[in-house]
């Protein structure tokens, strides 16, 4: 439901997080040939209360997301920033391109942010400040 001007209620918003939550850990555990069973025991849930965040009946705690993150074998960030506790990181589009990547496994696509953010931070270091000539090379320069 919606107030007057468009904008959307606090419980409609959580309830829209908490199906987009509960869709992506079904979408997650489906690609990693995982039963609700399977998942419920990796992640010390009980199978009743999976199934209900999987149908966005619940929004999980942070902790249960990060016990099913564990179970799904997936960054727990990438669950919090599904229900809406983290912001998306930075990155720009390429970022933005290996997080949309649906052939990429969660791993794969952190150890790709990884090495991505690692060459950004080495060229944001300063560059060395030029050496000063040698009387040599300016007499060298000059003639």
């Amino acid at each position: 439901m919606t107030e007057p001007g468009g904008a959307q209620r606090p419980m409609d918003k959580v309830a829209d997080i908490a199906s987009d939550i509960g869709e992506y850990i079904r979408q997650q555990r489906s690609s990693a040939k995982i039963s609700l069973r399977q998942l419920s025991k990796l992640a010390g849930v009980s199978n009743p209360y999976l199934s209900q965040i999987e149908r966005g009946v619940r929004k999980p705690s942070a902790e249960i997301l990060q016990q099913i993150a564990k179970g799904l074998r997936i960054s727990a960030e990438a669950l919090y920033v599904q229900a809406g506790i983290l912001d998306l990181p930075t990155g720009g589009p390429v970022g933005d391109a290996i997080r949309a990547d649906a052939e990429l496994t969660e791993r794969q696509k952190q150890v790709l942010l990884d090495v991505y953010e690692s060459f950004r931070r080495e060229n944001k270091t300063p560059p060395r400040a030029p050496q000063a000539k040698t009387t040599q090379e300016t007499t060298e320069e000059s003639a």
